[in-house]
């Protein structure tokens, strides 16, 4: 499915296919594990043209969709791509590369060098200008007012993003750990790719996103010292994504006090059994105006599922994954 388009969404008209179109050929950039990679010298030679264009349309409240991925950012991003102020980019992470090469925590386009967390301290001259330009480009591309950037690991780097964006609203999408975890897992199963005898999955090429995470995070931050011993590089998948949900929910929820004026948390469940209600609050602490193909698209895209049993896990990791479960509100009850 390219760019994310389905038959549901083309009947939607000819100017939105369009606009996902260019979002995904021009700007967005292919990542690891994905075809087409061949492509992405044009879209840096077109970013770098663009970064030395001053643009007349300026940056206003831009939308950025973080958390943890597979826990519906990407359908989050789709629905309100339709909204008829929005210009929606999946991931661009060729726009970020651009913007600093500390944002590659994948192995994408660099090999070393990328950081899990970025803060105001990280915002460099460039950074500014080269955001703001692409951006602001980009939204007169597509002919839209207001940017959707869904880019998960954002989560990590709100700080940052808000020194960038000082009006930026951040959704923060949270789902259960045990349906998320799963899904990860599956995600590489289905879409990891041998090359060159290395690994490229979810844990990025030759297993980089998991060295990042753990170096940087769980053997550096004392909130994780209970799961240094566990956390070992070769760690199976299933315990890897289990702390990765972990560490992405305990961070949103931190952000979320810091920033309650820019931070928007929604959980994944509830816009599933009331897509009218959720969405609607949504687009109102967003500042857009409601639209109604964006919630008509939601009721026909989006289904509940019976949640998964909770993984098999390490000892300490379970008991980190059953406390932000309880933070979070998922009980046996009312999963």
């Amino acid at each position: 499915m390219i760019a994310q388009i389905d038959s549901k969404y083309s009947r939607y008209g000819l100017n939105k296919v369009i606009k996902r179109l260019v979002s995904y050929t021009l700007f967005e950039g292919r990542p690891h594990t994905t075809k087409g990679q061949w492509f992405n010298p044009v879209v840096f030679l077109l970013l770098r043209i663009l970064n030395k264009i001053p643009c007349a349309q300026k940056l206003k409240q831009p939308i950025f969709i973080t958390g943890l991925g597979r826990s519906g950012t990407t359908i989050l991003g789709i629905m309100l791509s339709l909204h008829k102020d929005v210009g929606f980019l999946n991931e661009p992470k060729a726009i970020w590369r651009t913007i600093d090469s500390m944002h590659d925590i994948n192995g994408d386009y660099i090999q070393n060098g990328g950081k899990f967390r970025l803060t105001k301290k990280d915002v460099t001259d460039d950074a500014r200008k080269i955001s703001s330009r692409i951006f602001s480009h980009y939204l007169s591309t597509v002919r839209a007012h207001r940017l959707v950037d869904k880019y998960p690991e954002l989560i990590f780097r709100i700080n940052y993003l808000l020194e960038l964006f000082p009006d930026a609203k951040i959704i923060f999408i949270s789902r259960n750990g045990a349906d998320a975890t799963h899904s990860i897992n599956l995600w590489s199963k289905r879409l990891g790719v041998e090359v060159k005898g290395r690994i490229d999955d979810w844990w990025g090429r030759d297993d980089i996103k998991w060295h990042y995470l753990r170096d940087q995070i769980i053997l550096k931050d004392p909130d994780y010292s209970s799961i240094k011993e566990s956390s070992s590089l070769d760690l199976d998948h299933i315990n890897r994504a289990a702390l990765e949900w972990v560490i992405t929910m305990r961070e949103g929820l931190k952000q979320l006090k810091l920033y309650p004026d820019s931070v928007i948390h929604i959980q994944y469940e509830a816009l599933t059994k009331n897509p009218d209600q959720e969405l609607h609050k949504l687009m109102k602490k967003c500042n857009l105006a409601t639209d109604e193909k964006v919630i008509k698209y939601a009721k026909e895209k989006l289904y509940t599922n019976t949640p998964k049993d909770n993984p098999k896990l390490l000892p300490a990791i379970e008991k980190l994954f059953n406390e932000t479960m309880a933070e979070l509100g998922y009980t046996k009850e009312n999963q």
